[in-house]
C-alpha cells in the first residue's frame, strides 16, 4: 500500500465518521471533549479526584457515541474516562439541532 493510498483511506474514514456524527448528533444531549477523545452522551458525571498530590478528572458517561475512526462500535452503554487535563462539557441546544419544518 502506498503512502497516497493510506492517506486516501484515512481521509475516507474521517469523512465517513463525520457523516455518522452528523446523523447521530441530534440523539444526544452533551458534547464531551477530553485531551484524547470526543464524545456525545446523554448522561455525564464529572468528579474531581486527587491521589498522591495529583488532581485528575473522572468522567462517567452513559448512552454515548465515541469519535474514533478506528473503533468498530462507536455506540457504548457506559464510558469511564480518567484525564489529568481539562475536560470540556457542553450541553447541546436541541432547538439548534432540529431542522426547520418544511413549508
Amino acid at each position: 500500500m502506498s503512502v497516497e493510498d493510506l492517506e486516501s483511506y484515512e481521509a475516507d474514514q474521517e469523512l465517513q465518521l463525520y457523516r455518522e456524527y452528523r446523523d447521530v448528533v441530534n440523539l444526544f444531549t452533551y458534547v464531551v471533549e477530553t485531551d484524547r477523545r470526543f464524545y456525545l452522551a446523554n448522561q455525564v458525571d464529572v468528579q474531581v479526584r486527587s491521589a498522591g498530590g495529583e488532581v485528575f478528572f473522572e468522567i462517567v458517561m452513559a448512552d454515548a457515541w465515541v469519535w474514533d475512526v478506528y473503533r468498530a462500535a462507536r455506540f457504548v452503554r457506559t464510558v469511564r474516562v480518567l484525564t489529568f487535563k481539562d475536560v470540556n462539557i457542553e450541553e447541546l441546544a436541541k432547538s439548534d439541532l432540529e431542522l426547520p419544518p418544511t413549508p
